[in-house]
């Protein structure tokens, strides 16, 4: 998953009239086009066989999501001999669309880019000026940016959940700084069993070293990394989940490009390991888990016979409602996310569902401190024609000035000589989520203005590299004359705090058999990328309830 100022005659000795010379076929990569249509039609899904839930059915363990934690959750579950029905929101993306691809690349969103909106709502969102967002039809795509007042979330759609648009950088936090991110958990027992287990199952890995050095699709790393030290910071590579070996191939020709072909905010078609090729397949694998894509939850209750009465939709492609259904399940797992667990389980309380439900549900909300920048590099320093679209460096800073930057790609097909990052900061700021009674919604309490720290963390790199390098920030990325994406996420984190919400261990107050097992957990900041801490967690919290939850 920035702001970058225009060239001016005298930073980097080119005029902007120049600039958008050499630059200006980017507008035609990026430019806004007609919509695509959708594979199956919306009358077509209408038709289609009912997902593998029943209505009626009784189930041991329903997972609501198929993001980090819930696989973890269902594949251990299953392990243990338990029977795992899995209910997912998205799709199943395992058909081709038009193109033959299944995932449509960076710079051609289409139908499959965005859930159930009409318009593309890249974070990227301009380029010299000229927006570059699009008409769209009404589909249930990978990528879901979910506006509430202050902040958009950026969330996946689809069975596999965020492993599906994320860029890839599995990021263990420093042992220092673990306490702050969960102080209730025992950091000698994450660091010696859990993370190591999270990394192994994921399939973590690095990108060798020589090779980096010589990739033409590094370049731009190459350069961020030259600046970096140059200004006295602490620069790193960083691990990834990518298959290095294929893209070795992908910069060799040798196989089909996928990384190196501009895929990976709306999937990725090869290279990369998502959940489906990792978790999920080990757990579908067991035959205990069977995955329900297209099932929305609206509902969780107690059950007069013991164990809980779920409700759930099935849906359609467009959005719309195919049929309802009421199951029950003898435990359920609220992994659908930060934003999905923390808004369905408030919903719960308030609405009568889950009365029991403390005080601490939606609360310590936060955005793991992003925001987005771009910095205009002299034309001696060009960053690349070709980028991989898979990170594998960032700059830390993290002691001195609250901001770890990845050094991001910008893979539009042409020269920009633009050095683009997303920063993860100690913002402090915590919003909660709460039930409107008059809208039937559930808000976000973020405000724009809370951004302002990360922002000013940030710049403790950024502003110093500017000046050491004598250039400027772009500002034609998110808006005009807009330096910083300051009103979005990746990260969502929080809203079902653990050892608050819950107990230590995921369970949730006031009801036997209820628990939350993902991003939810953790208090609004995981000072990485924070899914291998979810997954490591989720492996901590399920082992314990196996061992003392199950009959």
């Amino acid at each position: 998953m920035s702001d970058k100022a225009l060239p001016k005659r005298g930073s980097n000795g080119i005029s902007r009239r120049g600039f958008l010379g050499r630059t200006g076929s980017i507008v035609g990569a990026l430019a806004l086009a007609g919509p695509l249509s959708p594979g199956p039609s919306s009358a077509a899904a209408a038709t289609a066989a009912p997902g593998p839930i029943g209505n009626g059915a009784h189930v041991p363990a329903l997972v609501i999501g198929t993001g980090y934690g819930g696989s973890v959750a269902a594949l251990r579950l299953a392990q243990a001999g338990v029977d795992v029905q899995m209910i997912e929101m998205g799709m199943s993306w395992d058909t081709p669309g038009p193109d033959g691809k299944i995932f449509p690349k960076v710079t051609s969103p289409d139908y499959r880019s965005f859930w159930l909106r009409t318009r593309t709502k890249a974070p990227l969102s301009n380029f010299l000026g000229f927006p570059i967002d699009r008409d769209v039809p009404r589909y249930t795509g990978i990528l879901d940016a979910e506006d509430f007042a202050g902040i958009t979330v950026y969330q996946g759609r689809g069975v596999g959940g965020g492993s599906l648009v994320n860029g890839g950088m599995a990021v263990t936090p420093k042992r220092a700084n673990f306490a702050a991110v969960l102080p209730s958990v025992d950091a000698e027992e994450m660091y010696s069993v859990y993370y190591p287990r999270a990394n192994s199952a994921l399939g973590v890995g690095m990108v060798d070293p020589a090779w980096f050095d010589t990739a033409d699709c590094y370049q731009f790393s190459r350069v961020g990394r030259k600046h970096a030290q140059r200004s006295g910071f602490a620069w790193t590579f960083v691990p990834d989940v990518y298959d290095w070996d294929y893209m070795k191939k992908e910069a060799a020709g040798t196989v089909t490009k996928s990384a190196l072909a501009g895929e990976i905010l709306y999937g990725n078609n090869a290279g990369k390991k998502s959940l489906v090729q990792t978790y999920l397949a080990q757990a579908r694998a067991t035959g205990r888990v069977t995955i329900s894509p297209l099932h929305k939850v609206t509902s969780v209750s107690p059950a007069a016979g013991g164990g809980y009465t779920v409700a759930i939709d099935q849906l359609g492609t467009t959005g719309e409602t195919l049929a309802t259904k009421t199951v029950t399940a003898d435990r359920v797992f609220f992994a659908a996310g930060s934003v999905g667990t923390s808004k369905l389980l408030v919903r719960l309380r308030a609405t009568g569902a889950l009365p029991h439900l403390n005080g601490e549900v939606g609360k310590g909300w936060g955005e793991n401190g992003n925001v987005m920048c771009g910095r205009a590099n002299h034309m001696w320093d060009p960053t690349g024609k070709l980028q991989s679209t898979i990170p594998c460096s960032g700059i830390d800073n993290w002691d001195a000035g609250g901001a770890f930057a990845e050094v991001a790609p910008l893979p539009t097909g042409i020269e920009t000589y633009a050095s683009f990052y997303l920063s993860i900061t100690k913002n402090p700021h915590r919003a909660e989520f709460t039930f409107n009674a008059a809208t039937g919604a559930v808000d976000l309490s973020w405000q724009t203005a809370w951004k302002q720290p990360s922002i000013s963390m940030a710049k403790t790199i950024f502003d110093k590299i500017n000046a050491k390098e004598g250039t400027i920030y772009r500002t034609d990325l998110f808006g005009a004359y807009k330096i910083w994406n300051d009103t979005l996420t990746y990260h969502p984190l929080g809203g079902a705090v653990l050892n608050k919400a819950t107990d230590n261990y995921g369970r949730l107050h006031g009801y036997t058999g209820l628990y939350v097992i993902d991003g939810a957990l953790i208090p609004g900041n995981a000072s990485v990328n924070p899914f291998v801490t979810i997954t490591a967690l989720a492996e901590r919290n399920i082992e314990k309830i196996i061992a003392t939850d199950l009959p």
